[in-house]
């Protein structure tokens, strides 16, 4: 530790891996609607599998792209023992707007919103807002930090979770929470750490971590 703190309490960490791809040539806001994934990719699960730690908890929202992500990575070669399933770790509900396209919601309904479907605090109709989801996941993962103090959680989840928990961890706005980019497969881990203050108990190891080919050809594309 830089300040020379002596860890005295447990430390929990979470790897959070987004889902495969979902196939979605339309471009169509899909939400909580349970799409399949696309693992087609051996190279990049087996690259990931590796970085995950061995005797950990496994968790998954109970939408079937983050349970199948969950599965793949196991089959690539990741150490998991049964998949526990928690609902509230599943994407944003987008409601009505659910089923049209990005374009359609970008420019009738969210203001243009640049890095989020809509600002975060809008909830459409029939839906939840960004910090409904942020609420909901906070409230898991606090229970589920507590529920496994010291161990490894390896948790498959959304774009829209995993950003809830680094808003989370950074005590971020939620305006602030959606610009980051959550690639599919990325890992991001976030550590607790039990003696510290609660105002300061999180710590962000890594975000959206890549296979440094991927990052350089999206780097390449985005030229």
């Amino acid at each position: 530790m830089a300040t020379g703190a002596r860890i005295t309490g447990k430390v929990t960490r979470w790897w959070w891996v987004r889902h495969a791809p979902v196939p979605n040539p339309e471009a169509r806001c899909y939400g909580q609607s349970d799409k399949d994934c696309d693992v087609s990719n051996e190279a990049l699960f087996r690259h990931q599998a590796k970085l995950l730690p061995k005797g950990a908890v496994w968790y998954a929202s109970n939408l079937l792209r983050a349970r199948k992500t969950a599965e793949h990575l196991a089959h690539a070669g990741a150490e998991m023992d049964r998949l526990n399933i928690d609902p509230d770790l599943a994407e944003q509900h987008f409601g009505d707007w659910q089923g049209l396209t990005y374009v359609e919601i970008a420019q009738k309904y969210a203001n243009n919103h640049l890095f989020w479907l809509g600002p975060p605090e809008y909830r459409p109709p029939g839906g939840e807002s960004f910090i409904d989801l942020r609420d909901r996941a906070v409230r898991s993962i606090d229970r589920l930090t507590a529920e496994h103090r010291g161990r490894d959680i390896v948790a498959t989840a959304h774009g829209g979770t995993i950003r809830a928990a680094l808003a989370h961890a950074f005590d971020l706005h939620p305006e602030a929470a959606v610009r980051f980019e959550i690639d599919n497969v990325s890992l991001t881990m976030i550590e607790h750490f039990e003696q510290a203050d609660p105002a300061h108990a999180w710590r962000v190891g890594f975000v959206n971590y890549m296979p440094r080919e991927l990052v350089v050809a999206k780097a390449a594309a985005l030229a």
